[in-house]
Parts: C-alpha cells; sequence; structure tokens
C-alpha cells in the first residue's frame, strides 16, 4: 500500500509538533533571576568588603598582607558569582514555564539558555548601573598612573621641596641649595641677602632641562663663594658635587615612582582578568543551575 506524503512525513519526523504561539523565553522569571542575582551580589560584596576591612590593620606587622588581601578579594568575588548567579539559575528553572509538548533535550536546551540569559541580564544592568562610577574609577586610576609615571620631577624641584623617603634621608630641593650656601664656619652670622628661593628656581629649571646653562652656572658660582665665603673654584667644585646629587636624588625618585606605576598597572591587569575568569564562571553556573531547577520542576 502506498503511504500518503503526510504520512510519511510523519513517519520520518516522529517528534515533529504543531508550532506554539507562545514564546519559549519565560521573561517573568528571567527578570526575577537577575534581579535575585544583583541583589545577592550587592550583599556578599558588602559583607565580603566588611571582612575586608576586619583584616586590614594600620600598624605594622599587623593584619593581613597586601598579597593574602588580594587572593582572598578574587577568592570572595569567584565565591560570590558561584552563589548569586547558582540561586538566581535555580529559581528561574523553577519558575519558567513548563512545557508539555517539547522533548527532553530541547526542554534542557531551554533552560540553559534562561540561565545564561538571567546571567547577561543582570550583568548588563549591572554594568549600566555602576557606569558612572567606573568611569570615575577608571579615569582616576588612569589620571594616578601618569601622575606617577611622569616621576613627579616638577613637584620634586618646587621651591617648598617634596617629601619621598629615602632611608634616613628626606629628599627636598631647599636641602640642596643650603648646602650650596653653607658657611665654613657654621658659627659665623648670616646677614647677607637670602638667594634660597632664586636658586632653587634655577636649580629646578636645571634639573628639568637636564643641564645648566653657563650664565646660570657662573651667576650661582659668585653667589655662592659670596655666601659661603669660599673661593670660585671651590664654589664651582661645590656646584657641581650638589648639582649631581640632586639629580641623582630625582633619577631614584622617577625610577621608584615608575615601578609603582608598573605594580599598579600589573595589578589592575591580574585583577581583571581574574574579573573575566569569575564572570565567566557566573555564566556556567547559571545556565547549569537553570538546567537543574528545571528538573526539579518537571518532577
Amino acid at each position: 500500500m502506498l503511504k500518503t506524503q503526510s504520512e510519511s512525513t510523519h513517519i520520518n519526523r516522529p517528534y515533529a509538533l504543531g508550532e506554539s504561539s507562545q514564546s519559549a523565553v519565560s521573561w517573568a522569571a528571567v527578570i526575577v533571576g537577575a534581579v535575585i542575582a544583583a541583589a545577592l551580589t550587592i550583599v556578599l560584596i558588602t559583607g565580603g568588603s566588611g571582612l575586608g576591612f576586619l583584616a586590614v590593620s594600620p600598624w605594622q606587622n599587623s593584619g593581613v598582607s597586601g598579597s593574602g588581601i588580594a587572593i582572598g578579594t578574587i577568592a570572595w568575588l569567584l565565591v560570590t558569582q558561584v552563589i548569586a548567579y547558582g540561586i538566581a539559575g535555580y529559581v528561574t528553572g523553577r519558575l519558567r514555564t513548563k512545557w508539555t509538548d517539547v522533548r527532553g533535550d530541547e526542554i534542557y536546551f531551554r533552560d540553559t539558555a534562561h540561565g545564561f540569559m538571567v546571567w547577561a541580564l543582570s550583568t548588563i544592568v549591572g554594568f549600566v548601573l555602576l557606569s558612572s562610577v567606573a568611569a570615575s574609577i577608571i579615569s582616576g586610576t588612569t589620571q594616578a598612573g601618569a601622575t606617577l609615571a611622569g616621576a613627579s620631577v616638577e613637584a620634586v624641584g618646587s621651591a617648598t621641596g617634596s617629601a619621598a623617603q629615602n632611608n634616613d634621608d628626606v629628599f627636598s630641593l631647599d636641602y640642596y641649595t643650603d648646602t650650596l650656601l653653607r658657611p665654613k664656619n657654621p658659627g659665623e652670622m648670616d646677614n647677607k641677602q637670602d638667594n634660597r628661593k632664586e636658586i632653587s628656581t634655577i636649580l629646578t629649571r636645571s634639573i628639568l632641562q637636564g643641564e645648566l646653562s653657563t650664565e646660570d652656572e657662573n651667576y650661582l658660582v659668585s653667589v655662592i663663594a659670596q655666601r659661603a665665603d669660599i673661593s670660585e673654584t671651590e664654589a664651582r667644585a661645590r656646584l657641581q658635587q650638589i648639582s649631581d646629587r640632586a639629580k641623582q636624588a630625582v633619577a631614584k625618585l622617577e625610577t621608584q615612582a615608575r615601578e609603582a606605576a608598573d605594580d599598579a598597572r600589573k595589578a589592575a591587569a591580574i585583577f581583571a582578568l581574574w574579573a573575566f575568569a569569575s564572570l565567566l564562571l557566573g555564566a556556567f553556573v547559571a545556565s547549569f543551575a537553570a538546567t537543574i531547577g528545571g528538573r526539579a520542576r518537571d518532577l
């Protein structure tokens, strides 16, 4: 007996069913799951911040070290993703509309998709709500890194001096100015004109430009010889020696600033990579938990 075309098609596609007029996406369940994920994330991050503040101590050799804080932050971020998206995905799977005319593998896919949508929606909404804060943080970090990388030569060479700890020595340009004008006999009263500000300005300009002009050098030699009551030969030798010391101090400070900026860059990169990994973990947990919730729903 010849089979009709419709019968043949039905035999070749045993699972073919009529197309449903309803969408396979349960947006209500997705939105509820996204809200739960966002709320739990805020709660857990707030709790983690409190634990972090308790672990930190302003006293030396007390409290958790910086590396310990970093490891703890990353671990808590991962735990937050697992808990928040695990619960949110499971709830979404349980709340999703139950389909009675869909085969098992399709139900599994839909549950997985709903869990993934929960993660995607909560992540997008979270980034949108925190965009202004994140932008200010990124801007501030970039600005701070640029300031550190710049080595603050101008600030170091300012007339008022700057503070940068170097063992037991505190670097200040005023110190080098006083050294240039130091008299042979410290007991002598110095009633001569105070040229310290002018000399500091000249030294600052020489450090910024990398060299001292002949005109400025001759002027400084004359002032140093007069103020310190030494010969011009001794004044020139003192000027060269003190200028070299000041440049070395500024170069060391610049190196330290660049190293600090590089350490900050590496720390930011490591944290960004771990944050990326935690987001992927959250997507996986939400999708998997939704399938568990879906199976519990269909029991």
